[in-house]
Parts: C-alpha cells; sequence; structure tokens
C-alpha cells in the first residue's frame, strides 16, 4: 500500500489574533493525488479552528472525536483536547490512526498527537505536517525581525516558504481567523 504523505498547517498568535492555515495537497506516492484538500475544520461557529495532517479518513475521525469532547466537556478546547489524546493512544481502534491535529482558539493554541501528546508550543506557533519546520522556521523569524505582520500575514507567508521547499506542500492555501 502507497503511503498518504501530506502536508503543512501553521497557526500563529500574533497581536492578539488567531490565525490558522493549511495548504490543499495530497500526495499519493510520488504524484499528487488532489491540490484542494480542505484540511481545516471550524467549529463554534469560529470560535476553534481545527487543522490536520496525515490520513485523511484518520484526520476526519479525529475531528468528530474532538467535536464529541466539546460537547461532552462544555466547549472547553483543553480538557477535550487531554481527553482526545488519552482516548487516541489507549482505544484500540483509534490508536492505530495515524493523523495529528491543531486545535486553536482565541486563548490557546494546542497540537494533538496519537502518542497522548498535547502540547502548546513556544512562541504560539503550532506547525504539524511534512512541511511543518520549514513553516515554522518561517513564522519565527517573522514574529522576531517582522512584528508589524499580521497573524494572518505571517500564516500565508510561512505557508508559502513551506510550500516553495517541500514537495508534499503547494500554494493552494486555506486561511482561517479564530474569532475571540
Amino acid at each position: 500500500m502507497t503511503r498518504i504523505k501530506s502536508t503543512t498547517v501553521v497557526a500563529i498568535r500574533h497581536n492578539g489574533e488567531v490565525v490558522i492555515g493549511a495548504d490543499g495537497q495530497a500526495t499519493l506516492g510520488n504524484t499528487i493525488a488532489k491540490s484542494s484538500v480542505k484540511k481545516l475544520r471550524v467549529l463554534q461557529g469560529g470560535k476553534i479552528v481545527t487543522g490536520f495532517a496525515g490520513s485523511t479518513a484518520d484526520a476526519f475521525t479525529l475531528l468528530d472525536k474532538f467535536e464529541e469532547k466539546l460537547g461532552a466537556f462544555g466547549n472547553n478546547m483543553k480538557r477535550s483536547a487531554v481527553e482526545l489524546a488519552k482516548e487516541w493512544r489507549t482505544d484500540r481502534m483509534l490508536s492505530k490512526l495515524e493523523a495529528m491535529m491543531i486545535v486553536a482558539d482565541h486563548d490557546d493554541i494546542l497540537i494533538i498527537s496519537g502518542n497522548g501528546d498535547v502540547i502548546e508550543p513556544d512562541m504560539e506557533i503550532a506547525s504539524i505536517g511534512s512541511g511543518s519546520m520549514y513553516a515554522q522556521s518561517a513564522a519565527r523569524a517573522m514574529k522576531q525581525f517582522a512584528p508589524h505582520m499580521t497573524a494572518e500575514e505571517m500564516v500565508r507567508e510561512s505557508l508559502n516558504i513551506a510550500a516553495d521547499i517541500c514537495i508534499y506542500t503547494n500554494h493552494n492555501l486555506v486561511i482561517e481567523k479564530v474569532k475571540g
């Protein structure tokens, strides 16, 4: 079976704004399978935005589980993320899923993995996927050397830089701003 490789997702909090973006490419082996995959989901009327990297079917399963946790824990994003990570790690079926998630609200940006990790990243920048280190490096530089930029501009530019370098990332971007 050919493994699907994709993507770059980045979230940045800057000057009171939280923005998350993703490219649209899904790759099957050495072929672009689709160039316009939507890897973000807006929840709670825009108060929470999630992004995923990895197997699309696995990611949708995890997004549905995360929404269930939000309902069970009064829309508390942090608590829901921790509960999802615990279940993902211990549930026999979920533990086989190959994906990662970024979840963001106005107060927090979190990375959730199947290893039971819920990480609140440094510098209020989170990135996942094959181009994540390129996007993260670019975002860190912009925060340090171009603080006049908006969070949306930083997300867009960091994704474009990742797309210029990572063959599993394209320039077909979807960007969402978290509502406060």
